[in-house]
């Protein structure tokens, strides 16, 4: 397995993402394997009679999108995720096709450290998930 980028392969600017469409499979299987059975979710007959008027996936599924890319793509393996601040700026529905983006916003060298504007937007190109994360790339 290769490690991924060192805080020296790093420029601000860089980034990458990944495209997935959520399906209810994911929000059930997101559901058991949190314990977060809250109704919206999983309840079209009770999500109906919400703000939101059908079930919506968990917002936490589309941060695990990022963390896809943190872990698996930029920084890459061996990366640490230190903190993620997020707001839930819109509903995402079983079919919509989320987008998660990193880029980098700054390097701090000296304590291998990296900030990323992190965003998921839907097919519409509605931002779905806006935030910042730290992360500690992997040493050389």
């Amino acid at each position: 397995m290769m490690a991924g980028k060192s805080i020296h392969e790093l420029s601000i600017g860089d980034s990458a993402q990944i495209s997935k469409k959520i399906t209810e499979a994911d929000i059930n299987d997101f559901a058991r394997v949190t314990g977060d059975f809250n109704p919206v979710h999983l309840d079209q007959t009770y999500a109906e009679k919400t703000v939101f008027k059908g079930k919506i996936a968990h917002g936490l599924l589309s941060v695990g999108l990022l963390s896809s890319i943190l872990g698996n793509i930029l920084p890459g393996h061996g990366t640490i995720y230190l903190s993620q601040e997020v707001k839930f700026l819109a509903p995402v529905r079983i079919g919509d096709t989320i987008t998660a983006r990193v880029e980098v916003m700054e390097l701090v060298p000296e304590k291998n450290r990296v900030k990323f504007k992190t965003i998921c937007t839907n097919q519409d190109g509605k931002v779905v998930v806006d935030g910042v994360a730290w992360a500690m790339p992997p040493t050389r």
